[in-house]
């Protein structure tokens, strides 16, 4: 069950210079609550980010950042929850016959008083990258 879908942004480390500050597309959503599911989930809770045009800062470059703060912001326990990026595709080039595809990546972080640290990226694959990619649409 979808329990947020808003455009969030994120305070930075750097004081009036707003160091790293950004702004991202926040989904969260809550398994335990999805209507006919008796499914148990060890992480129930799934936030899936996307970068955003406005934002100068990206969401991988802030990755840890962004979970501390989303995390806080919303009382999520971060050991029950699955931190998703989101890059839709993108066409580029003169005629735009460039395409880069969909992705999404899955990113485990160490937990350290509060704070995520240590991030590491792994490629979605099915199926749970088809049970994303359901929630997105």
């Amino acid at each position: 069950m979808l329990i947020r879908d808003i455009i969030y942004s994120w305070k930075g480390w750097g004081g009036k210079l707003s160091l790293g500050s950004g702004m991202c597309r926040l989904r969260i959503y809550d398994m335990s609550k999805a209507a006919g599911k008796a499914v148990a989930h060890l992480r129930p809770i799934i936030v899936i980010v996307s970068d955003v045009p406005e934002s100068v800062m990206s969401i991988r470059s802030c990755a840890g950042h962004i979970a501390t703060m989303v995390t806080q912001d919303f009382h999520i326990d971060p050991h029950r929850m699955l931190w998703i990026e989101h890059y839709p595709a993108k066409v580029y080039g003169e005629k735009n016959e460039h395409v880069i595809p969909e992705s999404f990546e899955a990113v485990e972080f160490e937990w350290h008083e509060d704070s995520a640290i240590k991030p590491k990226w792994r490629t979605l694959k099915p199926p749970l990258l088809d049970e994303i990619a359901k929630l997105v649409e």
